[in-house]
């Protein structure tokens, strides 16, 4: 696989890329590193000695021929390695970042869905508290209603699905929307008495000003 030259260069600067002693170390054994020149100096970037490839020493020409033909494989075979390995690693740089990056956001959405937990939990210890104090005031409400008038209540709420009360307005139920008796409608208006709506049963009540609004004439 082809690599551009921009990404070859980053990938020889590395700091895991191979080095020189990591090849010799791979392809020879029993390495022995010359140092000095005839001057008497040691250069550090230049590495040199001996070694035995697979175990061979070289003796001919012939032989030494064949080593150098070797020698050029394997260098191919660890520069395409080298190639794949520097790949790798930066594949490797991009994974990790992309993992950070990851981790910051996720650390941004805890922390998000963290407050929204929190206004969650106070709304609900609100709406709680209301819920209790509500109960407390039907508990008070509920020991001064007559026996009777409760049992009806309860009776119409449950075969109500909870609804058991209906505003009766301009002479209809404002929940089944039927039209109530004249008599019925004037007596409601009232709000002196449990009046039931004759089709759906629901218990009556007149929210407006009994004496502003017109009673409904009887034919």
């Amino acid at each position: 696989m082809s690599t551009p030259a921009f990404e070859r260069v980053q990938m020889a600067r590395h700091p895991d890329r191979p080095y020189a002693m990591d090849l010799f170390t791979t392809l020879f054994t029993e390495f022995v590193e010359i140092h000095g020149d005839r001057r008497f100096a040691d250069d550090p970037a230049m590495i040199t000695g001996f070694a035995k490839l697979d175990g061979q020493e070289v003796k001919t020409n012939r032989e030494y021929t064949a080593m150098l033909h070797e020698i050029e494989t394997a260098q191919n075979d660890i520069r395409t390695r080298e190639d794949r390995i520097l790949e790798i690693m930066m594949e490797t740089d991009e994974l990790n970042a992309a993992i950070k990056k990851g981790e910051g956001e996720l650390k941004t959405a805890e922390k998000e869905i963290a407050a929204e937990r929190a206004v969650l939990d106070s709304e609900t210890a609100g709406l709680q508290a209301e819920i209790d104090k509500t109960t407390a005031e039907r508990g008070h409400l509920v020991a001064e209603i007559d026996r009777h008038v409760l049992a009806i209540f309860e009776t119409t709420a449950k075969g109500r699905k909870g609804v058991a009360v209906a505003e009766a307005k301009d002479g209809l139920c404002t929940i089944c929307h039927v039209r109530l008796r004249p008599q019925v409608f004037n007596e409601v208006r009232k709000n002196e008495q449990i009046i039931q709506c004759d089709s759906c049963r629901r218990i009556l009540y007149f929210a407006g000003n009994s004496e502003a609004s017109a009673p409904v004439s009887q034919m």
